[in-house]
C-alpha cells in the first residue's frame, strides 16, 4: 500500500537511509537527517510517501522538495514498489519540473525513473584525494598572489568568463554573495596577477564527513595553459588542511567537462562515484 508518510514511520525510513548508506550502488538524493527528530522536521513540509509491505513495515520511500525552478525527488529509496511510489509522487508535482539524482550503478532506481518519463541529462563524476597529499603541492607561482576575498562584481565577472555553462549565481545579489562567503563552512581561494583576479577555488567544509568539497574552480580563459588549475586545487587543499578533521578533498566534473577531468587525474585525484541527473519536465512543448 502507498500512503503519505506518518511520524511513526520515521524509524523505518531511517532504516532505509542506513541501508542506502551501506552500499554506494544504492545511492539516491535523500533526506540528510539521520535521527528521528531531525527526519520528522525535515519531512514536515514536504510531499513524503511510503510503500508499506504486507507486514505493515515501510519498504520504500520517496518525497518531493523545492529545488531551483521546480522540485527535487528524494528517492525512490528501498526495495518495495518503486514504480507506484514515483507515479504517485509525480501526481503531486502540479506540473512543475522534477529533478532526480541516482548513482550510476543504482539500476533499480534508474529503471523506475526512466519508466516514469524521467530523462537522463548528464552524469557527474566525483574524485577524491587526501588533503595532506594535495596540500604539499601548494605553491603560488612567481608573479601571482593569493587572497581570500573577491568583490561581488569581480566574482561575477570571473564566474561568467570561466565557463559558459555556469549561470546559477549570476542572479545572486551582492548581499546574497556576501552572506554566502560569510558562512563558517565556505572558503574562497583567489589567485591574482597585477592586482587582477585570474582564478578562484571555492570550498565547502563538511567536518562530519571529514571532507572538503571543491564546489567551483575557475580560471580566466586568458590565463589558461599555465597549470593554474592545479595551483588553485593545491591551495584549496592547503586551506582545508588548516582544519585537521578534514582528511579528504572531493571534486566533481560533469561528463562533458574534459579539462576538469584531466586536471583531477593529473593532480592525483581518484574517481570515487558517479551520479546521473534526471529531469521530468511536463512543461516542455507548452505554448
Amino acid at each position: 500500500m502507498i500512503r503519505p508518510m506518518q511520524a511513526t514511520d520515521a524509524p523505518d525510513v531511517l532504516a532505509l537511509l542506513t541501508w542506502m548508506d551501506d552500499a554506494p550502488e544504492r545511492e539516491v538524493f535523500a533526506p540528510d537527517a539521520r535521527d528521528e527528530h531531525e527526519l520528522r522536521g525535515e519531512c514536515e513540509d514536504r510531499v513524503c510517501l511510503v510503500a508499506e509491505g504486507l507486514d505493515g513495515a515501510v519498504e520504500a520511500y520517496c518525497g518531493l522538495a523545492p529545488f531551483r525552478d521546480g522540485l527535487v525527488l528524494e528517492g525512490p529509496l528501498g526495495s518495495g514498489e518503486l514504480h507506484g511510489l514515483l507515479a504517485r509522487a509525480v501526481e503531486r508535482a502540479d506540473g512543475l519540473p522534477v529533478y532526480a539524482f541516482a548513482a550510476r550503478d543504482n539500476l533499480a532506481a534508474r529503471e523506475a525513473l526512466e519508466a516514469c518519463s524521467f530523462t537522463p541529462m548528464h552524469t557527474t563524476d566525483f574524485y577524491t584525494a587526501r588533503v595532506p597529499d594535495l596540500a604539499r603541492q601548494a605553491r603560488v607561482p612567481e608573479g601571482y598572489a593569493a587572497t581570500d576575498h573577491l568583490t561581488p562584481a569581480a566574482y561575477r565577472a570571473l564566474y561568467r568568463a570561466a565557463e559558459d555553462g555556469w549561470s546559477e549565481r549570476l542572479d545572486w545579489t551582492d548581499a546574497d554573495l556576501q552572506a554566502h562567503f560569510a558562512r563558517d563552512d565556505v572558503r574562497l581561494v583567489v589567485l591574482t596577477r597585477g592586482g587582477q583576479p585570474v582564478g578562484f577555488a571555492e570550498l565547502e567544509l563538511n567536518p562530519e564527513a571529514s571532507r572538503a568539497d571543491l564546489t567551483y574552480l575557475a580560471v580566466h580563459p586568458a590565463e589558461r595553459g599555465q597549470r593554474l588549475g592545479r595551483v588553485l586545487l593545491a591551495l584549496a587543499a592547503a586551506e582545508a588542511a588548516a582544519s585537521p578533521e578534514l582528511r579528504h578533498l572531493r571534486a566533481r566534473a560533469h561528463d562533458h567537462a574534459r579539462p576538469a577531468r584531466a586536471l583531477y587525474a593529473h593532480a592525483g585525484l581518484t574517481h570515487c562515484r558517479s551520479v546521473v541527473t534526471y529531469l521530468r519536465d511536463d512543461t516542455e512543448g507548452e505554448a
